[in-house]
């Protein structure tokens, strides 16, 4: 006899066929899930109606994916994702039933939710377009700034119109990074402190810890320890002593 519980579910699940993946863009040949409990390989539920874990086994023979629940002699199967993916038709609900609450569904496996995948991607392209947007707009100092983020020193060997079709295609390839470049300050700031060293305006010591000015070898700050020079310049050309300093280069630099 159904119980309430069982009607309820019987009402809310879905009978269609469903797609599954292996996270991380893993497409093997061939992987196989565990289908039943083991000591190497615990597979069980907690289930909160009856307050405790639940032993799972998948077999063809039973309509139930609980061993307390199953009867007799039970046919058992091998679940296999092929180059990635497992196709499980409606008609096999035990099984998509015993894939929703296997405790490897969400971190070795996911269900493809063309629904949930539709909004995923329309949020990236809208990432993409104001990426893209605000890459068209900085101007080639910003730009060479996030640049290096990206790509190093050699942004220094690229012409303006190699500048902006790299920016370009960075903002494509990675919209959220690009655009929290753009918010940072310290980006530019540490820019400017390597352009100001490339441009043998300041001296960086070989110890990285002492930047001084080229001309007189004058001390200008002590790079604190373990710390990146430039990320502690830039952070130091904000205080009023540094503010001075990078007003100095600003003017050498033009």
């Amino acid at each position: 006899m159904e119980t309430k519980e069982e009607t309820q579910v019987e009402k809310t699940w879905e009978y269609k066929d469903r797609n599954y993946y292996l996270a991380d863009g893993k497409e093997p040949l061939t992987y196989t899930i565990p289908t039943r409990h083991t000591r190497k390989y615990p597979l069980t539920w907690f289930d909160d109606k009856v307050g405790y874990e639940r032993e799972l086994r998948y077999a063809t023979n039973q309509q139930s994916v609980f061993v307390d629940e199953q009867k007799g002699p039970a046919t058992l199967k091998h679940v296999i994702f092929e180059n990635g993916v497992l196709h499980v038709p409606k008609s096999k609900r035990t099984l998509q039933e015993f894939l929703a609450i296997h405790p490897h569904n969400g971190v070795i496996f996911k269900e493809l939710d063309k629904q949930v995948e539709a909004v995923d991607q329309l949020e990236y392209l809208e990432l993409e377009a104001d990426a893209v947007g605000m890459a068209r707009q900085i101007d080639i100092d910003q730009a060479e700034a996030i640049l290096r983020v990206e790509v190093g020193s050699t942004v220094s060997n690229l012409s303006t119109k190699e500048l902006k079709r790299d920016l370009l295609l960075f903002a494509r390839r990675n919209p959220s990074l690009f655009l929290n470049l753009c918010q940072d300050e310290n980006v530019i700031l540490r820019n400017f402190a390597i352009n100001a060293r490339e441009a043998g305006i300041i001296s960086l010591a070989s110890d990285q810890r002492t930047v001084k000015w080229a001309s007189n070898g004058r001390k200008l700050m002590t790079v604190p320890f373990d710390e990146n020079p430039y990320s502690a310049m830039a952070a130091w050309f904000k205080t009023d002593e540094g503010l001075e300093v990078y007003k100095s280069i600003e003017k050498k630099l033009k």
